[in-house]
C-alpha cells in the first residue's frame, strides 16, 4: 500500500483509499455467486449431472462459492485464472493462464474447458462462472490459427490503442470458445452463466469475449466487423496467414446448435462498484459528482476532461467518482499501466494548470494489477511531480516512454493492493479539498 505518512493531505488520501476499497468489496464475486445459486435450487435439483466451468480473474473465489450448492451432482470442474489468483479448489483442475497476453497455459486452459463441456448431455447442467480477464486467460484458436498467431494478434491490438470492445470482437472471430463457442460445446445441455462484468454497459459479447453468448447477428458479420477494426488500426498488413484466412472465410456459418439453452446473468459490474463508492462517500458527508457512463478514450484525452471538470467545481469539498478503462497507445518501452499513466498525467496537468486547492487523484484496477506490474494503479497529489524530480527523475521524459511505474515508485504514489480475486475494470476517485493547494 502507498505511504501517507507526514503529508498534509493524509486524510484525503486515506479517504480516497477507503472509497476505492468500498468499490472493490462490492465486486466480491463469491457473495454474488452464492446469492444467484440460492435462487436456482430447482434448476440444480432437476439436473442429472453438473459441470462447473470457471474462467477469469475471479474464477477461484467464484468456483469455491459455487461448490456447496453443486457438490452432490458435480461431474467435473475446470478453473482457469491468472497466476496471481490461482489457488486450489476442491475437486477441480486449476490452470493459471497468461495475462494480459495469452500463453501456452491459456491454450491448455481452453482445451480443458472445451473437453469438459463436450461431455455434457441434454439431462445435464453446465454452470459457467465468467469474469474479466477471460479473453487472454483462455486461448482456443480457430482452425488454421496457431496459438502463436493469437498471441501476436492480441499483443498488436493491445499496443494499437484499440478499446476492449474492439479487441474482443477480433479475439472472438478467431477463436473456438469465444463468441458463444463454450455454450456451443456444451449443447444440448442447459447452460447457466453467472457473469462478473468488467466492460461498458455490461455488454455480454465483450465480457471475456462472450463465451456463452451466440454472436449477433451472425459469425460472418462478426468476422467482417473484426476485419474493419484491424483495418482501422492499420494491422491488416501484419496479420499472419492463419488469422487472415479465418477472418476472410466466406463459408456459411453454422447456426446455433439445436436445443441450445443458455441463461446469461450479470451478478457484478463496474456500475455497481461506483454505486458503492458513491454510497460510502455520501455517508462520510461528501458532496458527490459522478461521471456519467464509462470512462474511455485515449488516456491523455481522459486526463484533460477530468482536469477541466475539476476546474469547473465551486463546491468544496467534493468527491468526483468514475469507472471505466481509458486506453493507452504504447509508443515507448517503459513499464506501467493505464491507471498509472492516467494518474501521472493528471498530476502533471494539475501542476501546469493548478486546481488552487488540495486534491488527491486515485485510479486503480479492481483486480489489483495495472499492466505488467505489481501495482493496481496510483494515488497522486499536487506534490507528485516535485517528489519525482527530487529523486533525480524527469516525469515528462518517463511519461513519454510509457514509464510511469518508476516515476510513481520514486514519489511513493504507487497503489499496491495485491490480487483481489475480482475484476470489474478500473475505478477513479478525485477528492477536492476546501483549502488552497499545498504541495507535499
Amino acid at each position: 500500500m502507498i505511504s501517507t505518512n507526514n503529508r498534509p493531505d493524509e486524510e484525503l488520501r486515506q479517504t480516497a483509499l477507503a472509497l476505492f476499497q468500498a468499490g472493490v468489496r462490492r465486486a466480491d464475486p463469491a457473495g454474488a455467486v452464492e446469492q444467484a445459486l440460492r435462487e436456482r435450487t430447482a434448476q440444480i435439483a432437476a439436473a442429472e449431472r453438473i459441470f462447473l466451468l470457471a474462467l477469469g480473474k475471479a474464477a477461484v473465489p467464484m468456483a469455491r462459492a459455487a461448490l456447496p450448492f453443486l457438490a452432490e451432482k458435480l461431474a467435473g470442474t475446470v478453473v482457469v485464472t491468472n497466476p496471481e489468483n490461482a489457488a486450489p479448489v476442491p475437486g477441480a483442475t486449476v490452470i493459471p493462464g497468461g495475462h494480459p497476453l495469452p500463453d501456452k497455459n491459456s491454450v491448455r486452459g481452453g482445451e480443458a474447458l472445451e473437453q469438459l463441456a463436450l461431455q455434457a448431455k441434454k439431462s445435464d447442467l453446465v454452470v459457467c462462472l465468467v469474469s474479466g480477464g477471460g479473453s487472454a486467460l483462455v486461448c482456443s484458436p480457430a482452425e488454421g490459427v496457431t496459438p502463436e498467431d493469437k498471441i501476436a494478434l492480441n499483443d498488436a491490438l493491445i499496443r494499437s490503442g484499440a478499446d476492449i470492445r474492439e479487441i474482443n470482437v477480433v479475439r472472438s472471430a478467431v477463436s473456438r470458445l469465444k463468441g458463444g463457442g463454450l455454450a456451443r460445446a456444451a449443447a444440448p445441455a442447459a447452460v447457466l452463466a453467472l457473469i462478473v462484468s468488467d466492460v461498458p454497459g455490461d455488454d455480454l459479447a465483450t465480457i471475456a469475449s462472450g463465451p456463452t453468448l451466440w454472436p449477433s447477428p451472425s459469425p460472418q458479420a462478426q468476422r467482417e466487423h473484426a476485419l474493419a477494426i484491424l483495418a482501422r488500426y492499420r494491422l491488416l498488413h501484419a496479420l499472419p496467414a492463419g488469422p487472415r484466412n479465418a477472418l476472410a472465410s466466406t463459408s456459411a456459418a453454422a447456426p446455433p446448435p439445436a436445443g441450445l439453452t443458455v441463461e446469461n446473468r450479470v451478478i457484478g459490474s463496474n456500475r455497481l462498484s461506483v454505486d458503492a463508492m458513491q454510497g460510502a462517500a455520501v455517508s462520510m458527508g461528501w458532496t458527490v459528482l459522478r461521471l456519467p457512463g464509462w470512462l474511455d478514450g485515449d488516456v491523455a484525452d481522459a486526463t484533460r476532461r477530468m482536469h477541466a471538470l475539476c476546474l469547473e467545481q465551486t463546491a468544496a469539498p467534493i468527491a468526483i467518482l468514475s469507472g471505466g478503462e481509458p486506453t493507452v497507445q504504447v509508443t515507448g518501452s517503459g513499464r506501467g499501466g493505464r491507471n498509472q499513466e492516467l494518474a501521472l498525467r493528471f498530476a502533471l496537468q494539475a501542476e501546469a494548470s493548478p486546481l488552487a486547492r488540495s486534491f488527491v487523484f486515485l485510479s486503480g484496477g479492481t483486480d489489483g494489477r495495472d499492466g505488467p506490474t505489481d501495482a493496481a494503479g496510483a494515488l497522486v497529489n499536487a506534490g507528485t511531480p516535485h517528489r519525482i524530480r527530487a529523486a533525480g527523475l524527469d516525469p515528462l521524459t518517463l511519461l513519454g516512454n510509457n514509464d510511469a511505474y518508476p516515476a510513481l515508485r520514486a514519489s511513493g504514489d504507487l497503489l499496491i493492493t495485491g490480487a483481489t480475486g475480482t475484476n470489474v475494470a478500473d475505478l477513479q476517485v478525485i477528492l477536492l479539498g476546501a483549502k488552497e493547494n499545498a504541495a507535499a
